[in-house]
C-alpha cells in the first residue's frame, strides 16, 4: 500500500495555523537567543544570536516574497491593499490570528531594539555589537504576515474597471441617452501659442 500524503492542502485552515505557530516559535527561540547573547555577551553567544537573527531574516525574505508572488496572483480578481497583506488589517482577517500575528511583530521589534541597545558597544568597547543585527528578525514577522494573508485572508472582488475610470452618474447617464460627451478642447487651444 502507498503512503498517505499528510502535507496540508494549500490554503486550508492547517497550513495557515501552522504558519502563526512557526512565527510564534521563531520569535521565542530570537528573544531567547537574542537576550542569552545580551546577558552573557561572550563570542559564542553572540555568533548563536547572530546567526538565529540572519537564518529568521532570510526566512522572512523568502516568505515576503513568496506571499507577494501569490497576492499579486490573487489581485487580479480581488483588490488586495498593502495594509491588509503585511499588518493583516481589514475583516478579512480572524482578530485572534491579526493579534497573535502583530504581536510577534511587535516582540521582535522590542527584542530587536532592546538587546541592540542594551549592548550597543562590543565587548572590547568598540562601538557596534553583533546584536544589532537582531534588527532584520522583523522582516521574519511582515513575511509571515504577507504568507499568511496571501493564502488564507478574504479580499473583497476586484471592483469594475468602469467605476474606477471616475464617470460621475451625469455622465454615464449621457453616455447611455447617446448624447455627445465630447470634451471641450478651448482650454487647450488657448495654450497653443505658449508651446
Amino acid at each position: 500500500m502507498g503512503e498517505v500524503d499528510r502535507t496540508p492542502e494549500r490554503g486550508s485552515q492547517e497550513q495557515g495555523e501552522l504558519i502563526v505557530r512557526g512565527n510564534v516559535i521563531g520569535t521565542a527561540i530570537f528573544v531567547a537567543t537574542a537576550v542569552f547573547a545580551a546577558a552573557v555577551f561572550t563570542t559564542t553567544a553572540q555568533w548563536v544570536g547572530a546567526s538565529i537573527a540572519m537564518a529568521l531574516f532570510a526566512v522572512g525574505v523568502f516568505a515576503f516574497l513568496w506571499g507577494f508572488w501569490n497576492a499579486v496572483q490573487r489581485s487580479r480578481d480581488e483588490e488586495v491593499s498593502v495594509t491588509q497583506l503585511y499588518m493583516l488589517l481589514g475583516a478579512g482577517t480572524p482578530k485572534k490570528v491579526r493579534r497573535t500575528m502583530l504581536l510577534m511583530l511587535c516582540i521582535q521589534v522590542v527584542a530587536a531594539f532592546g538587546t541592540a541597545i542594551w549592548r550597543i558597544d562590543g565587548p572590547d568597547g568598540s562601538p557596534g555589537s553583533s546584536l544589532a543585527v537582531g534588527l532584520l528578525v522583523p522582516m521574519f514577522g511582515l513575511g509571515l504576515n504577507g504568507l499568511w494573508a496571501a493564502y488564507h485572508a478574504e479580499f473583497g472582488k476586484r471592483m469594475d474597471p468602469e467605476a474606477v475610470a471616475g464617470r460621475t452618474g451625469t455622465e454615464q447617464e449621457r453616455v447611455d441617452s447617446g448624447a455627445d460627451v465630447s470634451t471641450s478642447t478651448t482650454s487647450i487651444d488657448q495654450n497653443e501659442a505658449h508651446g
